[in-house]
């Protein structure tokens, strides 16, 4: 029986509060994929045979502003081995700008762009159009291949390890990829933010057809079914992930030249959007709503945790599921379906979204 007395000759334990704790566990986190970096020298000769992770990250940036935070915290991680970006879905050579101008900011002009196919209709232009305004690709001083799908394809069988494909948006050029080269599979994993499983948008307690697979659905059939180790964030983890408050702040005020380049493609994404969506509105209330916005807080930000789950997934719940794309763009669990990591809950959703300001602001 506990009746709240200390026995003589013993300590109560106190409970740390649940502040620290998410400290600690952030710390520890921090401390792993350091050591995992610190393995690997600059010249790329491993210190305890261990590399960096080869990666490959395709991307329909432009789309939704969660691919520009998602590229942030990609550049900002060393863990990582990039060795290509291929643009999706949309006016491609136009979202490469985007990148390319992103990479040189970063000083990551090492890493290769690749163009994908137009697909889902070319309407010229996108939503970070005024960031890109007056910047020129053939400034840009890395590579840039037109064909991006064969440049993926290229990569991968190229490469002396395996490489891992993290996608963050629909499938096509992943799908353009397998059906090229079928063997791309057996060099590669693959990683993306793509369906829902248990919950849907914002937390909903059913399925969603998620976007990224309903949008082509035969392509992500065909990357679901492809005899590749599979990793996936679903809805369930990746659309509760928000920066608000104290953390957006930090954020906000980064003078990180990468982290003020974010900051500036949402300001384009945002005042674009309310344009799209409010033809008579006034550009004075453009700015007031978008100044209102962009001070405060993130939109939801699905993709970075693609990135995170490329590297870890150590504040993620992890389960072993048969999943099933459906015609209608569902992700069901199915036991007969090929077998699937699926980070279906947080750990410590906490811990990440401090990770990830951590990064974006060291």
């Amino acid at each position: 029986m506990n009746d709240g007395k200390i026995t003589p000759g013993r300590v109560r334990a106190r409970a740390l509060p649940a502040r620290f704790t998410r400290l600690f566990i952030l710390a520890l986190l921090l401390f792993c994929l350091s050591a995992v970096c610190s393995c690997t020298s600059g010249n790329g000769v491993p210190g305890f045979g261990k590399k960096k992770i080869a990666i490959i990250f395709d991307t329909d940036i432009c789309d939704d502003i969660d691919d520009t935070w998602a590229l942030a915290l990609l550049l900002r991680s060393p863990e990582f081995d990039v060795r290509l970006i291929t643009t999706a879905v949309g006016d491609t050579p136009n979202k490469a700008k985007v990148v390319a101008k992103i990479l040189e900011v970063a000083g990551r002009t090492d890493i290769p762009i690749g163009i994908g196919p137009v697909r889902g209709g070319l309407s010229r232009g996108h939503r970070q159009d005024a960031w890109i305004e007056d910047y020129d690709i053939s400034s840009y001083r890395g590579t840039v291949y037109e064909d991006g799908v064969q440049a993926m394809v290229d990569t991968i069988m190229k490469s002396s390890r395996p490489i891992k494909v993290v996608a963050v948006g629909p499938l096509p050029n992943v799908a353009a990829a397998l059906e090229r080269e079928p063997r791309i599979a057996e060099r590669a994993q693959f990683v993306g933010m793509h369906g829902s499983v248990r919950r849907g948008y914002g937390g909903a307690a059913t399925p969603s057809a998620e976007y990224n697979v309903r949008a082509f659905v035969k392509e992500a059939q065909k990357v679901f079914t492809a005899p590749w180790d599979i990793t996936i964030t679903p809805l369930d983890t990746c659309g509760i992930v928000h920066l608000r408050s104290e953390k957006y702040q930090k954020v906000l005020k980064s003078d990180n030249p990468l982290t003020k380049a974010l900051i500036g493609n949402y300001r384009a994404w945002y005042e674009q959007g309310l344009r799209n969506d409010h033809k008579d509105m006034s550009e004075a209330e453009v700015n007031r709503r978008t100044d209102e916005k962009i001070n405060s807080s993130s939109t939801t930000l699905f993709d970075t945790v693609g990135i995170y789950l490329a590297m870890t997934t150590e504040l993620v719940e992890m389960e072993k599921l048969g999943i099933k794309v459906t015609d209608d763009g569902y992700t069901r669990i199915d036991d007969n379906a090929k077998v699937i990591s699926c980070a279906t809950r947080w750990n410590d959703l906490g811990a990440f979204e401090d990770f990830l300001v951590m990064r974006l602001t060291k």
